[in-house]
């Protein structure tokens, strides 16, 4: 039977958190055995806050190398840069001519920004429909993503609804997959885990640095002996993402029975994230002394990805009435 194509991506923009990869990365990794897998860079989405050469090919490297260390298979997975497939944009500008500006004006990063009085690049506005672009050349029916994308699988499959209607069906609406039991990554401040609040935990920090943030995570003043529960502190919203069954349990005895203080209780968590992240971060070492093995991979899935979006352009171009016979 024919697996099923799952696609999604992770921008270039800076360090990798816990909140990337349980929130959505997690997912591609346990997902790659079983489905057809593309994940792309989305370096022209990152061009929206990325304006300089040196850092952009730094920062799409980096992301390369992370999403080989966290277990993405590159006999599995087609990998490649977004920039390496022209016909994103070109299906980005057929798909901007049938969206309005009202249903862009719904967007949250539009709309976040805006509240913010901030200035707004025609990019970040139009953010929505290259992805959906990014998305729909691919035939991909799961889109695994994080909760604050749900809105743009949304707005991808009303893009689809909107061609199939005025041109006859030639792409399917896809759906996203997000793992409820997740839901939103909470941070060090007890706010969702985001770089714009300064309360991330990247995945390659240094076992130190890893120690220092744990540290970093307040408590209150409870004393030693009183019972907790540990569903109110952030610590353990965050130490749970990397438990088994037995360690969950051992973790909330700690909370729940007393007598442990929160320095040791901290050490524990610290232990136990150290643990859970050494062989990726030993994995990524490996592969930053080997930057050609990881251009070869990108060279690789751009080309299988170009075949794949060529064809569907093709397509496209013949139904919009590009193609004169």
């Amino acid at each position: 039977m024919t697996q099923q194509r799952m696609l999604s991506g992770i921008k270039p923009t800076g360090d990798m958190h816990i909140g990337n990869y349980f929130g959505a990365l997690k997912q591609w990794v346990d997902m790659q055995d079983d489905y057809d897998t593309f994940i792309f860079i989305p370096d022209y989405h990152a061009l929206i806050s990325v304006q300089d050469k040196e850092k952009m090919e730094r920062l799409i490297m980096d992301v390369a190398i992370n999403l080989l260390a966290i277990g993405l298979d590159p006999e599995k997975v087609t990998l490649y840069k977004q920039s390496d497939v022209p016909c994103h944009t070109e299906a980005c500008w057929i798909f901007n001519c049938l969206t309005t500006m009202p249903q862009l004006m719904r967007g949250h990063a539009f709309k976040d920004n805006e509240a913010k009085n901030k200035d707004v690049s025609v990019g970040l506005f139009d953010y929505p429909v290259l992805q959906a672009a990014d998305i729909v050349l691919y035939d991909a029916q799961l889109v695994p993503v994080g909760e604050d994308q749900r809105q743009h699988i949304e707005m991808t499959r009303e893009i689809v609804r909107k061609f199939n209607n005025t041109f006859g069906d030639t792409f399917i609406e896809p759906q996203a997959v997000i793992k409820e039991e997740v839901g939103t990554i909470i941070g060090s401040d007890g706010q969702k885990m985001s770089k714009s609040y300064g309360n991330t935990l990247p995945v390659f920090a240094s076992e130190t640095e890893t120690e220092k943030y744990i540290k970093s995570v307040p408590m209150d003043s409870k004393d030693i002996s009183e019972v907790k529960n540990p569903d109110e502190y952030p610590l353990y919203s965050i130490a749970k993402l990397f438990c088994n069954e037995a360690q969950d349990t051992e973790l909330r005895a700690m909370f729940e029975q007393g007598g442990v203080g929160y320095g040791d209780i901290k050490k524990h968590v610290t232990s136990l994230i150290n643990d859970y992240l050494r062989p990726m971060r030993a994995r990524r070492t490996e592969l930053e002394n080997d930057l050609d093995l990881v251009k070869n991979i990108l060279k690789k899935g751009a080309e299988k990805a170009s075949n794949i979006a060529n064809a569907k352009m093709k397509e496209v171009r013949e139904k919009v009435g590009f193609e004169i016979k």
